[in-house]
């Protein structure tokens, strides 16, 4: 779409563009032992003392294996065009091996859930790998750290494919591989857990592994993609590519030496992996840092390396201000901060210390990958964990006016980033559809636009998916692409099951957008 389709006197966006929510497999199914599912590297992790800030673990999660329908009478409530959600791969195939059985039980859930969502006029936009690798290939060979996993990930994207390509349009293959690498393997407080700090991880080495996980990532998304197009495409007429986090950086001040900050942490951040894949190298500022610790592409590989995403699939949260002379390698060896030269702080503070708003350069990071990377984007994830939510009364909670600010201003900044700056957006998935495990913050954090009470995993709406959903209805042109009206949102507490979304539609006006 171009911006010449828009109607810009009226401010709308145009009739395809996508909007939806975003969940994850780990933090939301639950049921880690149902069906033949093989463990997920994520779950003795998580089940081991000290791994989550409050204890919890993914065992039940929101229990939405179980639970799908009623997510779905959600989904269907706000009047989504879309869910993107991931799949599990030790679901499909327990030991994740391309010479392991694929569990039949696991691909015929799946296909429900799909057939479910299509059923309720809500298109799947699928993930193949949010985080929860199967054990067995941590096990057998180290997992992301051996090149093995390259061919075990292309045969699980091409089961994916096969079992679930007639239906599903719209791949991504990784979700955040900055994440993956860093997390996992250089700070270690995501499974599964190395680092070079021996009073968090017995075993790691973090001034190597991040590079070569990193590496491994990019080779198997692209073998996944190469797959796709070469066996699948050509039928299923989808589309298929990555999603990558990353957050504006500024300069702190106009020093010429923060100026070159700012870029640098981009160049990490983003660059890293999106230079490669639409680009076809590392970015410089990377090669210079690292040296002969960051790997190389054969010449072969990056004839299906580059060009390996048909958009760009875009995560982002925050703007971090920067300065020059720091020392972590993974954000370019800049120190991040919130607070401005003056004193003031660039925006309000979520529950999380890396998280404030600033929706100004959310439309600046949007405008700066549309020009470097020239793909269309899909904003996959972005949202806001209001401070301490998880302590408040749920009637407190469901009135989360800090996070309803937050998509105020995000809304208003993709609107002007299509129709005023001609950026190609064709998709906008807010995180999260639900309140859910949150990784190493266990339950603590809640950045779900519905309330989950975990003792009942009664869902209640709050005000910010209320004033999502009007946003959407009212912003979107009208036409047979355009998401269907919200019809059932609950304004008070819900007695929980789908009968919970049997509600009036005119509540949807409760919250101004």
């Amino acid at each position: 779409m171009s911006s010449s389709t828009l109607n810009a006197s009226t401010r709308l966006l145009p009739k395809d563009f996508i909007w939806g929510f975003a969940t994850a497999s780990f933090q939301i199914e639950g049921s880690t032992e149902a069906d033949g599912r093989g463990k997920s590297f994520w779950d003795d992790f998580s089940r081991t003392a000290g791994k989550t800030r409050d204890g919890g673990n993914g065992d039940v999660a929101t229990d939405s294996y179980k639970r799908y329908k009623e997510d779905i009478a959600l989904l269907k409530s706000y009047g989504v065009k879309s869910y993107r959600f991931s799949l599990a791969w030790s679901r499909i195939i327990p030991l994740g091996g391309r010479n392991d059985p694929i569990n039949p039980a696991g691909i015929a859930w799946y296909s429900n859930f799909i057939d479910e969502l299509i059923a309720n006029g809500i298109t799947p936009f699928i993930t193949l790998y949010h985080w929860d690798l199967p054990q067995g290939l941590h096990d057998r060979y180290g997992g992301w750290l051996n090149r093995e996993i390259v061919l075990d990930f292309e045969r699980y994207a091409r089961v994916c494919f096969d079992a679930f390509g007639d239906r599903v349009k719209h791949w991504l293959t990784m979700n955040e591989p900055w994440c993956i690498s860093v997390l996992g393997y250089g700070r270690g407080v995501f499974a599964p857990g190395r680092s070079s700090d021996r009073l968090r991880s017995p075993e790691g080495n973090s001034a190597t592994e991040p590079w070569i996980v990193g590496h491994h990532v990019i080779l198997s998304h692209a073998s996944a993609v190469k797959a796709y197009r070469e066996s699948f495409k050509s039928k299923q007429k989808g589309v298929i590519g990555i999603t990558l986090n990353g957050d504006w950086a500024m300069p702190f001040d106009e020093s010429p030496q923060n100026v070159a900050a700012a870029q640098h942490s981009l160049d990490v951040a983003i660059g890293w992996f999106a230079d490669p894949i639409y680009l076809g190298k590392y970015p410089a500022f990377m090669r210079e840092m690292l040296g002969d610790r960051l790997p190389q592409f054969t010449p072969e590989e990056l004839e299906y390396v580059k060009g390996s995403s048909d958009f760009y699939g875009m995560n982002t949260y925050t703007t971090n201000l920067c300065k020059a002379g720091g020392d972590d390698e993974f954000q370019g060896l800049v120190e991040y901060t919130f607070t401005r030269p003056d004193g003031t702080q660039l925006g309000t503070q979520a529950h999380c210390a890396w998280l404030q708003t600033y929706p100004e350069g959310f439309r600046d990071l949007l405008n700066y990958l549309y020009k470097r990377y020239k793909k269309p984007i899909y904003v996959t994830e972005n949202g806001f964990a209001v401070a301490n939510e998880h302590t408040m009364p749920i009637e407190q909670a469901l009135e989360d006016t800090d996070r309803v600010e937050y998509f105020r201003g995000m809304t208003d900044a993709i609107s002007k980033a299509v129709l005023d700056d001609g950026v190609d957006i064709r998709a906008y998935f807010p995180w999260s559809l639900l309140d859910n495990f949150e990784w190493a913050d266990g339950y603590e954090t809640r950045f779900g636009v519905t309330y989950v009470d975990y003792e009942t995993q009664k869902r209640y709406p709050k005000a910010s998916g209320k004033f999502l959903a009007k946003y959407f209805a009212e912003h979107i042109e009208k036409g047979d692409a355009s998401p269907s009206k919200p019809t059932s949102i609950p304004s008070k507490l819900s007695t929980g099951g789908a009968g919970a979304m049997e509600t009036s539609a005119s509540l949807i006006g409760t919250v101004s957008a």
